[in-house]
């Protein structure tokens, strides 16, 4: 008699399960939730689990994008499209919107991500939204390695990281009052790697950004700034062109680049799996504003 087949689940379906698992607790627990979306490859791995977590149905919750008038038009064009095919409601917080009205003023050195967190802030007020599924990654940096799945925010829509619930067996404790929410992380144990291993055996298409290409550029502080209307060279520093990727989708202010010949998903997972940067750390500027830089953005209300 032969044998039965042991049973193994992969470790990427142990990470689609475990991820579609939380997005169904949350529609199951809370009331008005939303998925960011800034067109980033997170969030469009987000988008495909949220697909087969609800699937036939529809995705049922709404996708938010904080715009802070500093994006690579790109990723702008890809998020419309895919929202487009998706037949999603797009709840758009606008930056420039909030420069206008007087909700919040422009930084001295123009970059915009400590800016969005008032405007984060006014669309969950404003919508009522009471969970926000957001495609942070415990590997990314340390600020978001001490976060759990369920991270709760107070009515300021504040985080302490002392004050965090257990979540023993897989349990995610929803509960909140009024005007509390809950992000919601449902990639936390994924890595960069596995994002991109995701994403070839899934097919998703990507912002052309991800993928090798020339571009101008100029070197500031060890990265690779792209030239464009967000970001133009100081007196001294050099244009010239490079082959680059991105590994993360920023602001245009803020997000560098990194030289690259991947053009090709098979590519990138190579050149992924042999570095020892996180992409964070590699590539954005805002994050070394200080040591603590992400952290004191999360306790304010950031992503």
């Amino acid at each position: 008699m032969t044998a039965p087949a042991a049973y193994r689940v992969s470790h990427l379906d142990a990470l689609e399960a475990e991820s579609i698992f939380v997005m169904r607790e949350v529609v199951a627990e809370m009331e008005r939730p939303v998925l960011l979306f800034s067109g980033g490859k997170d969030s469009i791995v987000m988008l495909r689990l949220a697909q087969k977590a609800f699937a036939p149905a529809n995705i049922p919750f709404p996708v938010m994008h904080v715009d802070t008038g500093h994006n690579f038009p790109e990723v702008l064009e890809y998020r419309d499209q895919r929202v487009a095919e998706l037949g999603l409601q797009l709840v758009v917080a606008s930056v420039p919107e909030a420069l206008i009205s007087g909700l919040v003023r422009e930084s001295g050195d123009g970059m915009r991500n400590r800016i969005q967190t008032p405007v984060l802030l006014d669309a969950v007020e404003k919508h009522r939204f009471d969970a926000l599924f957001g495609g942070a990654r415990r590997d990314e940096e340390k600020a978001r390695a001490k976060e759990r799945m369920f991270s709760f925010r107070d009515e300021f829509g504040q985080w302490d990281p002392k004050n965090q619930r257990p979540e023993l067996w897989s349990l995610y404790n929803g509960r909140h009052h009024q005007g509390e929410s809950i992000r919601v992380f449902p990639l936390s144990n994924w890595t960069e790697l596995d994002v991109w291993h995701y994403v070839a055996r899934e097919r998703i298409p990507l912002p052309s950004i991800y993928y090798a290409h020339e571009r101008e550029v100029i070197e500031r502080d060890g990265m690779l700034y792209a030239v464009n209307e967000f970001f133009r060279p100081r007196a001294g520093e050099e244009r010239f062109k490079a082959q680059v990727r991105y590994r993360t989708v920023g602001d245009a202010s803020c997000t560098a680049a990194v030289r690259s010949d991947a053009d090709t998903v098979e590519k990138v997972i190579e050149e992924v799996a042999a570095t020892r940067i996180t992409e964070r750390g590699a590539t954005r500027g805002d994050d070394r504003v200080s040591e603590a830089a992400m952290e004191d953005r999360k306790r304010e209300g950031y992503f």
